[in-house]
């Protein structure tokens, strides 16, 4: 093991299962397990409905919308689920999602896209972009400053909102005010040192990212000159006209340096940009609340979206 994990979480990481992520079956199976949880959160104070958007290609997804009872001058935060390209729904981050709704006083909607293998790039992403869409013109009914659009994108869900908010930007689509990253994938080739060294890892390894990218690359061959940039946002040639962005990343996890790498070409571009590298701490690890460390990150999180939706911070007293 080339890695130290924080003390609080190595007695967590002990008892977290291995996933083998070429079985999609099998690792929806155990998602689902670990999300089964997050149904059961409270939902006070918060209104919880289901939406259902069409697509362009005939289908539908399904949006799932967290209003405060404070309608008062508040922004949007638009949430796309982790998972690896081939596992996760709305329940995924049910949770986090009423959490974040609860402090920041802003309306969340999550979004359900469409999973690889069964539908590879660009499907996900487009359903992304549909709901990010649908977000921006349904901002009166649901209440919203429509020039106050947050896109909060984890794991492989880093891929899929950035590449909505590419999309956005080369299609005069909706303005995104604030983009947050949570320990996102976003260049497919693999070829940093986190990803050649964490083999064994909690929760994800090398071969599950080479996994899970040619999963949904499909018929593109993963890490070939013909991966385009709303797939993976680091091949990006412009990364200019990016919102402001807020980047965390794990210590002892194989995504960690091309979050690095993505923060240096944003800001190379001209984006301000926010990067915390979580010491000790694996991918996913946040979810894990019996450790301190996941606490202030997600603490440190809510933070930064309170102060992208432009509003003052709560006093820690």
């Amino acid at each position: 093991m080339n890695y130290r994990l924080d003390d609080e979480l190595v007695r967590i990481a002990a008892q977290l299962p291995r996933v083998d992520r070429s079985d999609v079956a099998a690792a929806r199976a155990a998602a689902a397990r670990r999300a089964a949880a997050e149904a059961d959160a409270p939902c006070d104070g918060i209104a919880v409905e289901d939406r259902l958007v069409p697509t362009a290609d005939g289908a539908e997804i399904r949006l799932r919308v967290y209003r405060p009872e404070a309608r008062a001058n508040r922004g949007a935060i638009y949430h796309v689920h982790g998972g690896g390209f081939i596992t996760g729904d709305l329940t995924m981050s049910h949770a986090l999602n009423l959490e974040f709704a609860r402090e920041t006083g802003a309306v969340v909607v999550a979004v359900e896209y469409r999973l690889a293998p069964e539908w590879p790039y660009p499907t996900p992403v487009e359903d992304v972009y549909t709901g990010l869409v649908w977000l921006h013109e349904h901002a009166a009914e649901l209440e919203v400053d429509p020039g106050r659009l947050v896109v909060h994108g984890q794991s492989a869900g880093g891929a899929l909102g950035t590449g909505a908010v590419l999309m956005a930007r080369d299609r005069n689509g909706p303005p995104i005010r604030f983009l947050l990253l949570t320990s996102p994938t976003v260049d497919d080739r693999a070829t940093t040192r986190s990803s050649r060294i964490f083999t064994d890892t909690p929760v994800l390894t090398r071969r599950d990212v080479e996994l899970t990218w040619a999963a949904y690359l499909g018929e593109i061959r993963r890490a070939s000159a013909d991966v385009p940039a709303y797939a993976a946002p680091a091949r990006a040639r412009d990364l200019s006209g990016l919102p402001p962005t807020y980047i965390s990343a794990a210590e002892a996890d194989p995504l960690r340096d091309e979050a690095i790498a993505f923060a240096h070409a944003l800001l190379n571009a001209g984006v301000s940009v926010e990067l915390h590298v979580f010491p000790e701490t694996f991918h996913g690890s946040l979810a894990f609340r019996d450790a301190e460390v996941s606490r202030r990150q997600v603490g440190e999180e809510i933070a930064v979206l309170r102060r992208a939706l432009g509003q003052r911070l709560r006093s820690s007293r």
